[in-house]
């Protein structure tokens, strides 16, 4: 059985708007940490991972590798730490628990923000001068690898948004809807359309493969993807089985589908949320052995030439797993490469071998299978409200465009005033500009 693995890149835009001003430092804390690991995993294994990246989340690590954001936190864990006032270490605790000496809390903060993958040192300078180091090789890195061929890339909508609802949020219907309107196809096409060019340019080849918003598609998303130039899109198995209705075979799982000119591959939920959210409590070698069982039940089920997708976060995973996920990664690659059932690939092999797959009329979805995370509550709604007011007033603007992000309304009624306060920002920047 053929298996595509695919890790989501992503980050909001953390930056102030018209700045380069950074409220949250997760940009920087991942890419050193995270897709630096998933990268030099990719060449010490030798395993053909997918990295889908999101254009906003590549623009920020840009930022950084060029030495031009300016984030608070970082500019903690380069200050001298007598400098500090008692209230900026308390903003270092979160990455070094149960420190109290504020040198050490700087350093053990400061160290935090890097994987074992590679040896880390015990000393700030040195510290300081990998972390420029890696920020400033990793997308090189990337496009070395996938012009080598031992990684593919994909992407997303370029500021992330969930765009079956950009389309027209009446895609949500059975939720409680705002009392305002929002429906915005050419944004939509526009967050296509820049993400396959910027990829492009950044990488020297247009990505073939979309990992809509939060698996979000619908039959316009897969129609602008095709016209875009996308050949096929990866979502979750929700979508299949809301598309497919009652009684659908679930052997439609381990084939391609198609609509409106674009070829769908459907993750197994399972799997990928085993990796995500469960394994980190076993032991990896017993994981990866139920892991390894699971999928060869998959595989009698699908039969010899099925396939099989597992897609999940690139990042947010490792940090609950032992040494940031390395001995588990190890492990699953080596046993997956080494299995004579199992043949890992990319999922332009998939296409090339499976052909474009059999006819499906998209149901609106996502990964979850519904849109409750981002619409129906009152916090929600009026976040969708807001924007829409602010789109009629102002155009696509980039403010609006980054305000159509996902990441906000996940987020509304949650407890998050960063992101709540971002949000804003990027409404009453679309505004003065628009001198309303």
């Amino acid at each position: 059985m053929d298996l595509a693995i695919l890790w989501h890149f992503h980050q909001p835009v953390y930056r102030k708007p018209g700045t380069r001003e950074y409220i949250l430092p997760w940009v920087n804390y991942h890419a050193t940490k995270n897709y630096h690991q998933m990268a030099r995993l990719a060449e010490e294994t030798g395993y053909p991972c997918t990295f889908n990246i999101v254009p906003c989340l590549a623009e920020q690590i840009r930022d950084y590798a060029a030495g031009r954001a300016k984030d608070e936190i970082q500019r903690r864990l380069e200050a001298r730490p007598e400098d500090l006032r008692p209230e900026e270490l308390d903003g270092l605790r979160p990455f070094a628990p149960g420190e109290s000496d504020p040198a050490l809390l700087q350093l053990r903060a400061l160290q935090s923000f890097f994987s074992p993958i590679d040896e880390i040192p015990d000393d700030k300078p040195s510290l300081l001068d990998r972390q420029r180091e890696i920020l400033a090789g990793l997308l090189p890195r990337i496009r070395s690898l996938s012009e080598e061929g031992k990684v593919e890339l994909m992407t997303t909508p370029y500021y992330h948004p969930l765009t079956p609802l950009i389309f027209d949020l009446r895609a949500a219907e059975g939720h409680v809807l705002p009392s305002v309107s929002f429906a915005y196809p050419q944004d939509a096409r526009l967050h296509i359309d820049r993400a396959r060019v910027f990829m492009d340019g950044l990488f020297g080849r247009p990505p073939s493969g979309l990992w809509p918003s939060e698996g979000g598609i619908c039959r316009e998303v897969a129609a602008a993807a095709a016209r875009s130039g996308f050949s096929f899109a990866v979502t979750d198995e929700n979508v299949l089985w809301k598309s497919l209705g009652p009684g659908a075979e679930r052997k439609r799982l381990f084939s391609p589908s198609r609509d409106e000119g674009l070829t769908l591959f459907f993750r197994d939920r399972e799997i990928s949320d085993l990796i995500g959210f469960e394994y980190h409590r076993r032991d990896e070698k017993e994981a990866v052995a139920d892991l390894l069982g699971r999928l060869e039940s998959r595989r009698r089920e699908a039969g010899d030439d099925g396939f099989l997708v597992v897609a999940l976060d690139g990042e947010n995973a490792w940090g609950s797993y032992r040494e940031n996920g390395l001995p588990f990664l190890r492990e699953m690659f080596g046993r997956i490469l080494d299995s004579t059932s199992l043949r890992p690939v990319f999922f332009a092999d998939l296409l090339a071998t499976r052909g474009p797959g059999k006819d499906i009329g998209l149901v609106p979805g996502t990964w979850l299978g519904d849109f409750s995370k981002w619409i129906g509550s009152p916090a929600k709604n009026e976040g969708w409200a807001a924007l829409s007011r602010a789109r009629e007033a102002c155009g696509p603007v980039e403010e609006i465009l980054i305000a159509e992000g996902s990441d906000w309304f996940w987020w509304f009624g949650e407890g998050q005033p960063a992101f709540d306060a971002l949000f804003e920002s990027y409404l009453r920047a679309a505004l003065a500009k628009a001198g309303k």
